[in-house]
């Protein structure tokens, strides 16, 4: 897969405050690339950076294998702060706008309206709009030019649930079309619902990155119940338990490598017992990300 984006060494000094130190990362075509990190991590500078509209202490990075420049810029769509149009215009003369200044065609507009589902308001004021609408809108116009590569920096702040399931719905909308997508965030239950792929900053530091499917991997575990006063010595008993605790009224059973929920529940019929409560739990991303940030202390 080749990269669209790589990095290397990148870093930006605020005087004797180091807001992104010596980052270095490759993102490949069509990831959806998830920053995390708390506030004040170096995302939005990262980002800034990437865009052109800060300029790094020191340090490089390419798009597509090419330097950055005015040309490379276009292929890159971004929302990178709260969207900013005229209150009184429709949204579709607003995006009429941002194509004349973008220089690209408008005939692009009733296409990207109808990704971001506002096809029904385009000829309603601006400031008639919801908040998660205005940043639908602002993504719209980030697509205008038919980018390769869309950024978006905290697309779901402020929003309401309803909201929230909206944009992550479209993201995962517009990666399906192909796109490569990067976005900050500090929702770790969303980035772990839309992107292939993250990164954790914390203090403008790079302290992991890899893809999303290895979380929740590794080992299960398994939180049982049942009416048998003998059942802590028999799950201790299981080949597969590694340790057992007692939480919340039920057994908490850390399996193995390679046992699963599955494998615990045929031993317990096997041994007689119908379990009332059997649960799964896999590692989440927020439990992965305090334990980097833990382990990186």
């Amino acid at each position: 897969m080749n990269n669209v984006l790589s990095v290397s060494g990148l870093t930006k000094n605020f005087g004797k405050l180091c807001a992104v130190n010596n980052l270095s990362l490759e993102i490949g075509a069509g990831h959806v690339f998830g920053m995390l990190g708390p506030n004040g991590s170096g995302k939005t500078t990262t980002l800034g950076m990437l865009m052109g509209v800060i300029n790094p202490t020191r340090g490089s990075f390419s798009w597509f294998g090419e330097p950055p420049g005015h040309e490379v810029r276009k292929k890159i769509g971004a929302v990178l702060e709260h969207p900013i149009f005229y209150p009184y215009l429709s949204g579709q003369r607003n995006l009429e706008l941002n194509a004349t200044i973008k220089e690209c065609s408008k005939e692009n507009i009733s296409r990207v309206l109808d990704i971001v589902e506002l096809t029904t308001r385009k000829d309603d004021p601006y400031k008639t709009y919801s908040l998660g609408m205005k940043q639908r809108l602002a993504i719209a116009s980030a697509l205008l030019n038919d980018p390769t590569v869309l950024i978006l920096d905290e697309p779901t702040n402020g929003l309401d649930p309803m909201g929230i399931a909206e944009i992550r719905e479209l993201i995962k909308k517009i990666a399906a079309g192909g796109k490569t997508i990067i976005l900050a965030s500090h929702l770790l239950d969303e980035v772990q619902k839309v992107c292939t792929h993250f990164a954790v900053l914390r203090k403008g530091n790079l302290i992991y990155t890899g893809p999303v499917d290895v979380v929740g991997s590794g080992s299960e575990t398994v939180e049982v119940g049942a009416d048998i006063i003998e059942l802590h010595e028999i799950l201790k008993a299981f080949p597969g338990t590694n340790s057992i605790s007692r939480e919340n009224g039920f057994y908490r059973v850390t399996l193995r490598e390679s046992f699963h929920g599955r494998d615990i529940n045929r031993y317990l019929f096997e041994n007689g017992i119908t379990v009332d409560h059997l649960v799964t739990r896999k590692k989440t991303l927020e439990q992965m990300f305090l334990e980097i940030l833990s382990t990186k202390n």
